[in-house]
């Protein structure tokens, strides 16, 4: 079954806790406004916020993993955990680094940014905080739905508010009607 084009929101952050005080009801809303949902298709935050959405009755988006892999002895190797059970599409790629290393050209997370219309980042690591320096280079729209991320980058939004992380997505999917 092909999938259908819709707006693909990314959501970053951390890779071990899940946060599912600010995942979950991100997740659940942005599945009850029909856009694909995309993440680096392992654990913390990227289970919970897949999870919720999941969960959403009727919705209209899927839900995308972009799974690291690292290319070992002649075949590619795929890390324990990945892609995680809400996983609706894998996208499998030879990328292994993350982290510290996550705006190096082997990482997945130029991938993550440049498929995603928007990127929402929650709580997270050196990795997710990557991603937001991503973003800025690459000129992705994103708002931080935490005061706990170091943002060095002017311009960047952030808040602890779901309802402006929702005005900011509803104002990127506006944006993106006019194209």
């Amino acid at each position: 079954m092909p999938v259908e084009k819709r707006p693909i929101i990314g959501v970053m952050g951390s890779g071990s806790k899940e946060w599912i005080e600010l995942a979950e009801p991100l997740g659940c809303w942005l599945a009850g406004i029909g856009v694909h949902l995309l993440t680096g298709g392992g654990a913390g935050v990227m289970t919970s916020v897949s999870r919720a959405f999941a969960a959403v009755q009727n919705r209209k988006g899927q839900i995308l993993g972009i799974i690291p892999g690292d290319f070992d002895g002649g075949k590619i190797v795929y890390k324990i955990g990945y892609p995680h059970p809400w996983v609706e599409i894998p996208i499998y790629t030879h990328l292994p680094l993350s982290g510290i290393e996550g705006k190096e050209p082997l990482s997945r997370n130029h991938i993550n940014i440049l498929s995603s219309d928007a990127i929402v980042a929650l709580p997270g690591g050196a990795g997710t905080q990557s991603e937001i320096e991503l973003a800025v280079h690459y000129g992705k729209p994103i708002i931080c739905f935490t005061s706990s991320i170091d943002l060095n980058s002017s311009g960047i939004r952030s808040t602890d508010s779901l309802d402006e992380v929702k005005r900011f997505v509803v104002e990127v999917l506006k944006s993106l009607e006019k194209l």
